[in-house]
């Protein structure tokens, strides 16, 4: 079975069609050697899902897909079915009546970013990619923004997963546009054809920062847009935090610059017009702990006697929108 048929039929048809040179090896390696042992169960799970045709969708702050006469027996079933592919990190979405209510209110970082978008947020006939783009909550905001078509990455198989249903409920015309493959940014030769390029919440998980933000910028078409969301700490241009063996008890966070030092990386790979749009404290609010993700959450991750800390001592998450071109 080629889980990706479709969305290479999609590449091919596209501006990305030189991305065929190395795409499809890729994924049939992938698909031989790299799958996760529990993917088979959660490809069952997504298979099991009923069809229902929606009668309503909304792409906005809950992604909502809806059928009035969805039955309770079918009701069941969807919330049976996607609790099987728990945690749940970003979102929310609501499928014919099951709200999935997340760790992350994803929405609320989608309000910082999109005011703030060439075009006045408009991403009509872009050709977006979503690096680390997890569940995919975020491409279906970029089809509502208008983008012609969506592309996300990541290495995450369960994202996967979740991805693959909330698509399987999508109409035809919107699941067409929408496309996710996992793989890393490492895996991506240089194509400079997307638009716009979106990485949220990944560049303190990579151990070389500045390859990183290169590789970004290889992505990009000339006159295209970055989008770099990630945590930042206070400072100067030369301040950037290292964090022992957890930070937030998060392990693999490597580096934590100020938003003057990041500044000052993304100048130095080549990125013009690189600015600050929006700097704020993550609060219990966006992210926390619910039924459907009931691990530990921010708040088992802040000093209980100062919240301004995280429970080793460094400061609290903090997040940055950094908005750049090519």
């Amino acid at each position: 079975m080629n889980l990706f048929a479709q969305d290479l039929i999609a590449v091919a048809q596209s501006p990305l069609q030189h991305w065929l040179t190395t795409l499809p090896a890729q994924l049939e390696t992938w698909q031989k050697e790299q799958q996760h042992g529990e993917l088979p169960k959660w490809l069952r799970c997504v298979a099991q899902l009923p069809k229902i045709e929606p009668q309503h969708v909304s792409l906005a702050d809950t992604v909502t897909i809806a059928n009035e006469n969805a039955s309770e027996g079918e009701q069941n079933r969807i919330r049976g079915l996607m609790m099987q592919l728990t945690p749940w990190r970003k979102g929310p979405f609501d499928l014919h009546g099951v709200h999935i209510d997340t760790e992350w209110r994803s929405d609320f970082k989608w309000q910082r970013v999109l005011p703030h978008l060439s075009n006045n947020g408009d991403l009509r006939g872009r050709q977006v990619l979503d690096i680390g783009c997890g569940s995919g909550y975020h491409l279906w905001r970029m089809l509502e923004a208008g983008a012609e078509q969506v592309w996300g990455i990541d290495p995450g198989q369960l994202f996967m997963a979740q991805f693959m249903a909330i698509r399987h409920f999508m109409p035809a015309e919107l699941a067409a546009r929408a496309h996710w493959f996992p793989l890393g940014v490492e895996d991506l030769p240089e194509l400079r054809a997307f638009d716009t390029v979106f990485s949220m919440g990944v560049l303190y998980h990579r151990r070389s920062p500045i390859d990183f933000l290169t590789q970004l910028r290889s992505q990009l078409k000339p006159g295209g847009e970055l989008i770099l969301e990630t945590l930042v700490v206070e400072g100067d241009e030369h301040t950037v935090l290292v964090p022992g063996e957890t930070y937030a008890k998060m392990r693999n966070v490597w580096f934590i610059p100020s938003t003057k030092a990041l500044l000052h990386w993304m100048s130095r790979v080549g990125f013009k017009n690189a600015r600050v749009v929006d700097e704020s404290v993550t609060t219990l609010e966006e992210q926390r702990a619910t039924d459907w993700m009931q691990g530990q959450s921010l708040a088992d991750f802040l000093d209980p006697n100062d919240r301004s800390r995280t429970i080793e001592g460094f400061p609290a998450p903090r997040r940055a929108v950094i908005i750049a071109n090519p």
